[in-house]
């Protein structure tokens, strides 16, 4: 402790500060944050799991059972949210067809029900996309089985309605960059919807900068009888399958095989998470997902993309793709019973913090280097000036290589600044932070003479 605070000291008296620093917290992202309603959740999850079951081939022809009744009302509730914005939210069917295979013998129609929403003016930011998604498919033991109750509370009730409440209250507010509110089909039978739309992002040069994805959100006791509330796990991997070649030797030249596009991300939403939902915690997983299995971050992933998973801190696995019935005295199933609506709300609030505070915060910094041109016992930083008006200033970041989260930050409202840290044992990044004390994701630096 004693060496840390050493080290900020050395930097505060080493660097100049060149304005006022913004605020620590955003008095928007705090009331968007305050917004979420435990009650709210609870209705919307109780409603999902009344349609019976919403496994991908179960029928749509009903208004009251199966997956068809359960999009359509999803759809509606998306509609209500869209007349809070003003004429910025877009409501759509985006369809599409899974390929035949073990857990769809013949091909099937996936229907992703989507939500988009627009800033009010058109600038180069309203080209940055962030995506909240949460799957709304559930399944009974035998993943083929569309008749027999599924009513996934938890897989992923709770995920899609995290989604539905969000787009609620995002509704009422302006954002810097778009928003998109998706409820995936087909993840239990492959992550399909998620994969095409993922691929239609790709195909289509759609600038996604970042993904947050909640899969079981709502449960707290493990099947062992563990009870787990204090935190939920954010999984994130450091390397893409695309990170290969020249740019993935250039990531081990630079030491940066734990700063991936993912990962990168999953320390943002950790730390403003913690920082706008205190005593809930955020736990950290150095993994795509858990052991062998996935979710609906995966395809975005896979293709690039910066995208995290938010899941329980427990599982319990009589309540996870299990028909319901009783045996032996137990009850087996995803039933609402066993969900915890308030460990879910406090989830959902760290969704709502990141999410807000990356749609209202500037872009990250661009051309942000370390120079090599000599030797030297301290390390300079340089970077472009941010286009957008609104902002304060830039925060550099600093960490031991070791360390998983950034340990501090310096404000300037410079473009350059000189550090009395060594490069060598450090690991340095930029964001860009705005008035209201919004900031962007972090730039890493790359070696400049």
């Amino acid at each position: 402790m004693i060496r840390t605070v050493a080290i900020v000291l050395s930097i505060a008296v080493c660097s100049t500060l060149y304005s006022q620093q913004p605020p620590k917290k955003s008095k928007v992202v705090e009331k968007i944050v305050s917004g979420v309603s435990k009650s709210d959740l609870k209705a919307i999850d109780e409603k999902l799991v009344s349609f019976g079951t919403r496994q991908t081939m179960s029928d749509t022809m009903s208004d009251t059972r199966g997956i068809g009744a359960a999009r359509r009302w999803i759809k509606s509730e998306f509609e209500k949210a869209a007349k809070l914005s003003n004429g910025r939210m877009t409501v759509e069917f985006q369809e599409g067809m899974s390929p035949v295979s073990p857990r769809t013998p013949t091909s099937t129609k996936i229907v992703n029900v989507v939500a988009i929403l627009h800033p009010s003016t058109k600038t180069p930011d309203s080209d940055r996309i962030f995506l909240v998604s949460g799957h709304y498919d559930s399944r009974a033991t035998d993943d083929n089985d569309a008749t027999s109750d599924a009513p996934g509370a938890n897989d992923d009730g709770s995920g899609a309605s995290a989604v539905i409440e969000l787009a609620r209250i995002f509704s009422k507010f302006d954002f810097r960059t778009t928003i998109v509110f998706a409820t995936f089909a087909g993840e239990e039978q492959g992550l399909f919807g998620s994969t095409q739309w993922a691929e239609m992002a790709r195909q289509k040069g759609l600038q996604i900068d970042g993904v947050l994805n909640n899969d079981m959100i709502g449960n707290t006791v493990c099947g062992d009888g563990t009870i787990e509330s204090k935190y939920v796990r954010l999984f994130a991997q450091g390397l893409s399958p695309l990170d290969t070649g020249r740019v993935l030797r250039r990531m081990d030249l630079l030491g940066l095989d734990n700063d991936g596009p993912s990962r990168t991300l999953a320390r943002y939403v950790q730390e403003v998470g913690e920082l706008y939902v205190p005593r809930h915690g955020i736990k950290m997983i150095y993994l795509r997902d858990r052991f062998l299995r996935g979710g609906d971050q995966s395809p975005f992933h896979d293709l690039g993309f910066a995208a995290v998973r938010l899941v329980d801190g427990v599982e319990n696995y009589d309540h996870q793709h299990q028909n319901v019935r009783i045996e032996n005295g137990k009850q087996y199933g995803d039933l609402p019973k066993f969900m915890n609506f308030e460990y879910m709300s406090k989830n959902v609030k760290v969704d709502a913090a990141a999410l807000a505070s990356l749609a209202l915060a500037p872009s990250a910094p661009k051309n942000v280097g370390i120079v090599v041109s000599h030797l030297a016992y301290d390390t300079r930083l340089r970077w472009s000036k941010n286009a957008e008006a609104d902002v304060a200033g830039y925060y550099v970041r600093y960490r031991e290589t070791t360390a998983p989260q950034w340990q501090g930050k310096v404000f300037t409202a410079d473009t350059t600044m000189d550090l009395k840290l060594l490069k060598d044992d450090y690991l340095f990044g930029v964001q860009a932070v705005d008035k209201d004390g919004n900031a962007s994701l972090v730039s890493l630096p790359a070696p400049v003479r």
